[in-house]
């Protein structure tokens, strides 16, 4: 290895552009190129599903055949070429991103990534720990790097295979596996003679390892093995270390404290900055904001709601309907918050109960309330750049970005102070003229409307609301930042394998 170069190797389920659901495909599109923008050499494996058939060719064969081993049966997988980012002269120092496709039709080539709408699939413990063990035999024969960084439930598996299938394998034995837990709610359970299936001994079925209320535990396993783990926030590296969020993992990540670290989320600011973004009204930044009066009228208009004064301050959603997200409460203080002087757009779909409650308080509240259930890109910059406060009161949120997108575009955040909102979000303080938002602890629908109130109270006041504007438009969470961090961890994993 070169003196300040690495070689990672990242495995995950879902990358921009090839396949997403959530924000775990733009880390993981994200992180590799600021990586290799700082000098260093990324491989990106994911399973090659039917959409990412459709976009890439079929003859760019690394690997023609690999062999994964079952406990009746072999599957045999292709490893394809998906194409590479940087090379000199996209990237600073000369660091590279490139793509790999783990190709096995009769697990990937479905509609779902996960399941049909509304569920998973039944072999996906067959699906992800092939895909697992596809990764680990293609870099034998590709080039063994220096780490592996491999993302959630979907990938956990390297870390475990690494230290049992692969434990006296020389070429592995110091390449030291690091897990990113993205959201611990989502774990990869499955019944426990999945052990046999993937060849597993029986002994790593216990409490301690593998076992997890009687059903073997894809992130769990992943924990116990890894070398290092980290999550996508400060906050929430302390929090899923306790009962109310670990979700039942919480003994085993307190156990591994030491080796847990939060590393916060950047964001992408090609796609979110409104002085160079394509989707909004008018482009501006903290020089020049005239253009976020211009943005705000053509938000209002797309909404519908023309009649709107400059003192009525604008509240806007982007999210998914849901009661992780906060909703609950939401549909508890609206009426209240309405006696306000305020309107509300929302953009999102989710649980029907609030899509249901959304359209109810339109049709009573025509003039204040608008909704559109469905996901809009378009509509998420033009509620970034319009509205004058964003709503996002979670009650867990790892990382959360569109509080951090909130920031760059002068749109104040309103949020609770819980995982990543807490760590991105500083209260407002109108003697010091300090702060970013405005956040509520205890999920309370009384703590909600508190800050809301505080929010509008300060929004009637145009000298401490530009203040508070510009605080949050100068805040940088560019990818860089993190980048550099998850290198340290790299290096420290790398030391310490070395001295098992």
């Amino acid at each position: 290895m070169k003196v300040g170069h690495v070689h990672i190797v990242f495995a995950a389920s879902e990358c921009v552009p090839f396949a997403k659901t959530g924000g775990l495909a733009d880390v993981v599109g994200a992180l590799p190129q600021a990586l290799a923008a700082q000098g260093h050499t990324v491989s990106v494996f994911l399973p090659r599903y039917k959409q990412i058939k459709k976009m890439q060719p079929d003859d760019d064969v690394v690997i023609p055949s690999l062999t994964i081993p079952f406990d009746f049966y072999n599957r045999f997988v292709r490893i394809l070429y998906g194409g590479r980012w940087g090379d000199g002269r996209l990237s600073v120092d000369g660091g590279v991103v490139e793509y790999f496709f783990v190709d096995c039709p009769e697990l990937f080539d479905r509609d779902g990534l996960y399941g049909p709408a509304g569920g998973d699939y039944l072999d996906n413990y067959e699906r992800f720990g092939l895909f697992s063990r596809a990764v680990i035999e293609a870099c034998k024969q590709m080039g063994v790097p220096d780490v592996f960084h491999v993302h959630d439930w979907q990938a956990a598996m390297v870390a475990v295979y690494l230290r049992s299938l692969y434990f006296f394998d020389p070429v592995f034995q110091m390449v030291p596996c690091v897990l990113t837990i993205h959201n611990a709610a989502y774990q990869g359970t499955f019944p426990p003679t999945t052990m046999q299936h993937l060849l597993l001994p029986w002994e790593m079925f216990t409490l301690d390892k593998m076992e997890h209320y009687d059903k073997m535990n894809f992130l769990k396993g992943g924990i116990v093995y890894a070398d290092a783990i980290t999550t996508v926030s400060r906050k929430y590296a302390e929090e899923i270390q306790t009962p109310a969020y670990g979700e039942g993992l919480d003994p085993i990540l307190a156990g591994r404290a030491r080796d847990l670290s939060g590393i916060l989320n950047g964001v992408d600011y090609a796609e979110w900055d409104p002085a160079i973004d394509v989707h909004i009204a008018a482009r501006y930044s903290p020089d020049s904001l005239t253009g976020k009066q211009t943005c705000r009228h053509d938000l209002l208009k797309t909404f519908g709601l023309e009649k709107v004064t400059e003192r009525t301050a604008v509240i806007g959603i982007v999210s998914r309907f849901a009661t992780q997200k906060g909703f609950d409460l939401i549909a508890e203080v609206l009426e209240d918050l309405l006696k306000e002087d305020v309107v509300l757009v929302a953009v999102g779909s989710g649980e029907a109960r609030y899509e249901e409650m959304f359209r109810a308080m339109q049709k009573k509240y025509p003039k204040q309330v608008r909704v559109k259930v469905v996901y809009d890109n378009v509509l998420a910059h033009k509620i970034e750049a319009g509205a004058d406060i964003f709503l996002m009161p979670s009650r867990y949120e790892p990382c959360g970005l569109n509080q951090i997108y909130s920031l760059k575009y002068g749109t104040v955040p309103v949020v609770a102070a819980t995982g990543g909102l807490d760590d991105t979000i500083e209260e407002w303080d109108a003697v010091t003229g300090t702060g970013t938002g405005f956040k509520f602890s205890g999920h309370s629908a009384e703590a909600l409307l508190e800050a809301l109130h505080l929010a509008v109270k300060t929004f009637g006041e145009p000298r401490a609301w530009r203040r508070l504007m510009l605080n949050g438009m100068a805040r940088n969470f560019a990818w860089s930042g993190p980048a550099k961090e998850y290198v340290k961890v790299y290096e420290k994993a790398m030391q310490q394998r070395k001295m098992v």
